[in-house]
């Protein structure tokens, strides 16, 4: 390691610890040319696959292009950074964890998909269309139908009406 101040490549370390994030390990520095102290950080190398487009096209994998699609889809949602930033991380992960070299947008674009279905339906929707290119309003229809669906096969579509009936209902046939 050399000294960004004199060049010496010959140092001594004072001190080493974990960064705050636990990502890192901290090392301060001494350099025997000139004294002077400096710091370095040690990560762990993450490899991730390169990312094949729909076209052909390689490009190295992105993460600030997903956090930005996300975020976008998410505009005015009552979503949270540290949610964003949780689902984003879990699609890299996914990326990692394939152990693959090259690794197609597709791939990436369906995990997308899996982490906003979870996270919020709106933005979902949103990203769905923006993906998988709808043409038509019918497209559109299509999906939204396919989550209303999902919702009432869990009973989430109820009205507010519905679900105080149903307890009261609920509570007179158990007492």
């Amino acid at each position: 390691m050399k000294c960004p101040f004199c060049a010496n490549p010959a140092n001594k370390v004072i001190d080493s610890r974990i960064s705050k994030e636990g990502n890192a390990i901290r090392r301060r520095r001494e350099c025997l040319g000139c004294g002077k102290r400096f710091t370095t950080y040690e990560f762990v190398e993450e490899v991730l696959p390169v990312v094949v487009k729909k076209d052909g096209r390689r490009e190295s994998f992105d993460r600030t292009k997903i956090l930005s699609g996300i975020k976008k889809a998410c505009e005015k949602r009552p979503i949270s950074m540290d949610a964003i930033e949780a689902a984003v991380d879990r699609i890299e992960q996914a990326c990692q964890e394939s152990q693959v070299k090259e690794i197609p947008s597709s791939f990436i674009g369906e995990r997308v998909m899996a982490e906003l279905h979870n996270l919020d339906k709106v933005a979902y929707v949103r990203f769905a269309s923006v993906y998988r290119q709808f043409r038509d309003a019918t497209e559109f229809l299509e999906e939204l139908k396919g989550i209303l669906n999902l919702k009432e096969d869990k009973g989430e579509n109820k009205t507010r009406a519905e679900k105080p009936a149903e307890e009261k209902n609920s509570r007179r046939s158990s007492g």
